[in-house]
């Protein structure tokens, strides 16, 4: 595997988890259930989890300009 390429692919992974939380959140606000970590816990947490996987995807693409 070159270098940058298992970043880049646990960025993917981790924005699609992300996307796939906060559209959860979003949905559940939505629709007012209640769940155990409320919905403003699932956005938030969809949100964090993006944020550190474009952080990794800009991380591996510098470690592939690097080489």
């Amino acid at each position: 595997m070159a270098v940058g390429e298992k970043g880049t692919m646990v960025a993917r992974i981790g924005a699609a988890l992300g996307f796939l939380c906060g559209v959860i959140g979003f949905l559940a606000g939505m629709t007012h259930h209640n769940w155990i970590f409320m919905p403003i816990g699932w956005f938030t947490g969809g949100i964090l989890l993006t944020v550190l996987a474009v952080y990794v995807l800009v991380d591996g693409a510098v470690a592939f300009q690097k080489t």
